[in-house]
């Protein structure tokens, strides 16, 4: 039996090579590849109770119909395909595009939320706290949609695609950038800092997305031990780890990530439960803690939104027994099942390069805690303020998570900057690209 390889976002596998005598001509279209896609889901599926007993495949355009209509809807907003390649890559973070994020204020105006540092909007300069007044010549209104949302219509992530924007900078400039789309290695630690408050040392620290290193192994991300060993250096009291703009990634690097936090006293405990479908209960399994590093923090204080979805939320859910966990922000997506992908159990999967990535498991914590479908609700529901850059103070969720360190609460003033906003990034993007979402 071959070793799953979990994800609750993204998670890197190894790939069986077809016989060298079969070389089928690829055929991800044709109806073996979509009788295979039914077969693989019937076997694997979390919900396979819930399939239909048989397909008709000609009522189905495409790979992309099928799965669409057949998965358990009332749940099941996450299932996917992609290609073998693009599914790798991006969970090391290898992407192609402009190379940054979005977010509106209350006013419904649109600002750069974040820009990875090695993308085309990188090398240009691009910043968080720039607010995108037109797109190749139209006002952002024009974009809008009938039911409320945006198309920007800045094209598939291919490299060579060409948009403008036109910003308006923090200093009242307005500046209009060309800039081409290309491939690139994101970052996921956006910032990293450390405030010196009342006597303490609060770290705090922005996470896009939980993204492994290519080529260590076991899987894990050296920025993350990166960080972690510069907040065991600074000898923090304290941690807001800001999840805001997080929407998934391995779970691999998740657990990395809590058995930084998790404290000595608590390694060995368990970390989580996976429960896969009466198929395969044989392969339901458990992960426990395993400290790695020296620090002993007794709360966790999380800033989140919408877009903090799946490894995010996992993270947050294997901590709160062993924590005094405080969510700033927003509520989360929701998303407490998981993936791993199906291509390698299936041939006709395989050869024709075709990424099958259903719902496969649900986890649940060591209370047993696993039915977050509505998210995770903050208790401190503070408005967002991408207008404003990374780490600084009159960042209203920032702001908001100092205050709280410091006095046990937040502020009603704070409270009242709360908005739900009607669209948001994670909207923008399906499948694989909602886990990791940029433009």
């Amino acid at each position: 039996m071959k070793k799953l390889n979990w994800i609750v976002g993204i998670v890197l596998v190894g790939f069986w090579a077809c016989d060298p005598k079969e070389k089928p001509t690829p055929d991800p279209a044709g109806l073996e590849v979509k009788e295979a896609i039914f077969e693989s889901m019937n076997e694997w599926y979390y919900w396979n109770e819930e399939l239909p007993a048989t397909v008709d495949y000609s009522k189905f355009a495409s790979n992309e119909d099928l799965l669409d209509g057949i998965i358990f809807k009332p749940l099941d907003r996450f299932s996917y395909l992609t290609t073998q390649e693009d599914f790798n890559n991006a969970f090391v973070g290898k992407n192609a595009g402009h190379g940054f994020g979005f977010a509106f204020t209350a006013e419904e105006k649109l600002y750069v939320s974040f820009v990875y540092d090695e993308s085309p909007a990188g090398k240009d300069g691009w910043k968080r706290g720039w607010e995108i007044t037109g797109i190749n010549g139209k006002p952002i209104a024009d974009y809008k949609t009938s039911t409320g949302g945006y198309d920007f219509k800045l094209g598939g992530p291919d490299p060579g695609i060409s948009n403008s924007f036109t910003f308006k900078l923090p200093d009242g400039s307005t500046t209009t950038r060309t800039n081409i789309k290309a491939e690139y290695q994101s970052n996921s630690v956006l910032d990293q800092r450390v405030f010196e408050l009342g006597g303490k040392k609060i770290g705090y620290w922005a996470y896009s997305s939980f993204k492994a290193t290519a080529g260590l192994s076991p899987t894990r991300s050296a920025e993350v031990q990166s960080s972690m060993e510069y907040f065991q250096t600074q000898g923090i009291q304290e941690l807001i780890i800001d999840l805001r703009y997080n929407g998934g990634g391995s779970v691999a690097v998740a657990e990395q990530i809590s058995n930084y936090l998790i404290q000595s006293s608590n390694s060995g405990k368990l970390m989580y439960t996976n429960k896969l479908n009466k198929l395969k209960t044989s392969q339901n399994t458990s992960k426990n803690f395993s400290k790695i590093g020296n620090l002993n923090l007794t709360r966790l204080i999380f800033i989140t939104s919408r877009g903090s979805a799946s490894a995010s939320e996992l993270v947050i859910n294997n901590l709160e027994p062993y924590f005094d966990i405080v969510l700033i922000g927003d509520n989360t997506y929701g998303k407490p099942v998981g993936s791993f992908p199906l291509s390698r159990y299936n041939r006709v999967l395989e050869t024709n390069n075709v990424e099958l990535v259903p719902i496969t498991f649900a986890t649940a914590n060591s209370e047993g805690k696993a039915e977050y479908f509505d998210g995770f609700p903050a208790n401190f529901s503070v408005g967002d303020s991408p207008q404003v850059g990374w780490g600084d103070t009159k960042d209203l969720r920032l702001a908001a998570a100092l205050q709280f360190v410091q006095n046990g609460n937040v502020s009603g003033r704070m409270l009242d900057t709360y908005f739900k906003p009607k669209w948001e990034m994670i909207d923008a993007f399906k499948g694989l690209q909602q886990e990791f979402p940029a433009y």
